[in-house]
């Protein structure tokens, strides 16, 4: 395999200098964290708007099978990065650090979030949003996956987060968002779990950032087992509200998370799969 280094990938502009650009003029990029998806990908890829995007991430958590080699084959333009750490927080962070777009996207690799909707998380950065946050439960939107033991926990957990930090969400850990590049700075993810949603979600709040949800359809995983485990990984959300609410340190820069790119396979960056939903 042949790598570039991390470093060379890195946005070099600060969020500080940074100025939001019109729709026609923004770049659109997609961090897709991955772990043996390669059979959910080709349902994945197609529902990309790719008219819309300046690129497609995936951040690989070291898959056994042919997660990469399915996504190059749909996407022969794709950015693969390889996390050296585990868990889907850390390859988020991976995702952002290597994301040289204005605007970034969060999509889950497993079927569950609609990439069709991403047109919808643009419509409310574009609007005035500073961090378009998607929602199971606005009006509008809906889950055929969720659990009732999942369901009950979110509540809790949402109903705690609103309280605490006086919000008004509608949805807590769910992992659909967008948000401008100049937020960055004031999420800094620094977990390695299934917490990281959460985190973003009390950041932006108490940076007073503007928040708009997004009514979004959760479906099922289309192939494979969850990753997620309800009990251990609430746990980890309650242990996170409670510390950033009554940490009472500011949000700083942290280490920046190991990684590697692997070189694009092909200069050619027309989807395969765009060309295979027609």
């Amino acid at each position: 395999m042949k790598f570039s280094s991390s470093s060379a990938q890195v946005r070099s502009s600060s969020a500080d200098q940074f100025v939001r650009p019109t729709r026609p003029f923004a770049r659109v990029s997609v961090i897709i964290p991955t772990l043996n998806e390669a059979a959910n990908l080709p349902h994945v890829f197609p529902r990309l708007p790719y008219d819309e995007l300046f690129e497609v991430i995936i951040v690989d958590g070291h898959s056994t099978d042919d997660t990469i080699a399915v996504a190059r084959l749909l996407y022969p333009g794709i950015r693969v990065v390889l996390q050296d750490g585990v868990g889907k927080g850390d390859a988020l962070a991976c995702g952002f650090c290597a994301a040289r777009g204005d605007i970034i996207v969060m999509l889950d690799a497993d079927g569950s979030t609609d990439p069709a909707e991403i047109p919808d998380f643009l419509d409310r950065l574009f609007d005035g949003a500073d961090f378009a946050k998607g929602s199971r439960f606005a009006t509008g939107g809906g889950s055929v996956d969720i659990t009732p033991v999942r369901r009950v926990g979110n509540c809790f957990l949402n109903g705690v987060v609103n309280w605490l930090y006086g919000t008004s969400y509608t949805d807590l850990c769910y992992g659909y968002n967008a948000f401008w590049f100049d937020v960055l700075p004031k999420i800094n993810v620094n977990c390695a779990g299934f917490e990281v949603e959460t985190l973003m979600n009390v950041r932006v709040a108490k940076a007073g950032l503007v928040v708009s949800e997004v009514p979004s359809v959760e479906q099922k995983r289309i192939f494979g087992v969850s990753k997620l485990r309800p009990v251990r990984d609430g746990l980890r959300v309650l242990r996170t509200i409670l510390a950033e609410r009554f940490d009472g340190r500011p949000v700083t820069n942290c280490p920046k998370p190991k990684f590697r790119e692997m070189e694009r396979a092909a200069q050619d960056s027309r989807p395969l799969s765009a060309e295979l939903s027609t």
